[in-house]
């Protein structure tokens, strides 16, 4: 299990751990502006990963359905223990919606999607494809739902979808499967090329945000204290084990039984404090908790892929 548990670290968390730290270090000492190469990232990086990977992924519609099943009940499950946990701990308006972002969405996209790929090699990037188009249609809906409900509108929810260049990189890559149509070599090898430089780029994007300003320095009130601690331990440990049994019980298997168990363990994403902010939903503790649960996976997640193996 030691043995185990070094290896991973050595072949899996030390390369992913290069990146981040650069980035980590620009940002510190070089005041490092990650916009531009967040903005590359979301309009040309992200697309042709997704593109390039459902085009040539080795998936079933099996995989498809079990994948789309448990997104959706692993969503509801995390939504209910939060409202639950909120109503225990009596947290306020704020809290309650910050609790619920922290708890259901996780970074699987900027650093799930690099880990699976070192993990679990290109068959585990092909099975995380179909989970991570899910999770950005879900966080661009019910995401805001969950950050503002009294300000949540279908219209500017679908707007949010369709603003989304990855959607249609999808649903491009779809349309040529499902008709066999093929792509120019010269040009599926420019998009295949684009897509190589995803990994190293958002990862150091990730390192830099790691030391972003978390707001104020002042005594937090008890129940935003209360909130924090709570969706620790809901997106370190009730997470992945609500996840195991979901899994279980769609008797999901093999390499997308690992996949997805490893994406939905992931530390709470990064797009969570945007929507906390954009509609005060406690963006403070929700930043912490960004913070801390990304620190924390070094540890927790070399475990869990030793087991899964």
């Amino acid at each position: 299990m030691l043995h185990s548990f070094m290896l991973t670290l050595y072949h899996v968390f030390l390369p992913i751990s290069l990146p981040v730290i650069a980035g980590l270090l620009l940002k510190r000492f070089k005041n490092w502006d990650t916009k531009p190469l967040s903005t590359f990232s979301l309009y040309v990086l992200s697309p042709a990963l997704i593109f390039d990977t459902l085009l040539h992924a080795e998936i079933t519609w099996t995989d498809v359905t079990s994948t789309l099943w448990f997104s959706i009940i692993n969503l509801i499950a995390l939504w209910l223990l939060a409202e639950l946990l909120s109503r225990v701990f009596k947290l306020g308006a704020s809290e309650k919606a910050g609790l619920t972002l922290v708890s259901t969405f996780t970074n699987c996209v900027n650093y799930g999607l690099p880990l699976v790929l070192l993990a679990f090699g290109q068959l585990g990037l092909d099975k995380a494809s179909v989970y991570v188009i899910g999770q950005m249609i879900i966080v661009n809906t019910v995401g805001i739902f969950f950050a503002a409900r009294s300000e949540f509108t279908v219209q500017k929810a679908m707007l949010s979808v369709f603003r989304m260049p990855s959607i249609y990189a999808a649903a491009i890559a779809i349309l040529l499967r499902t008709s066999d149509l093929r792509l120019p070599e010269a040009l599926d090898g420019g998009i295949s090329l684009i897509a190589t430089g995803y990994a190293p780029i958002v990862l150091a994007i990730l390192g830099a945000q790691m030391l972003r300003p978390r707001g104020s320095t002042e005594p937090w009130p008890s129940n935003v204290h209360r909130a924090f601690w709570t969706g620790l331990v809901v997106r370190l440990a009730a997470a992945p084990i609500l996840s195991y049994f979901i899994l279980r019980a769609l008797q999901v298997e093999g390499t997308l039984f690992s996949v997805l168990l490893i994406l939905s363990s992931m530390p709470t994403a990064v797009n969570a404090v945007i929507l906390a902010e954009q509609f005060n939903a406690s963006p403070q503790f929700v930043s912490r908790c960004i913070l801390w649960t990304t620190v924390a996976s070094m540890g927790i997640l070399p475990i869990m892929i030793v087991m899964v193996s």
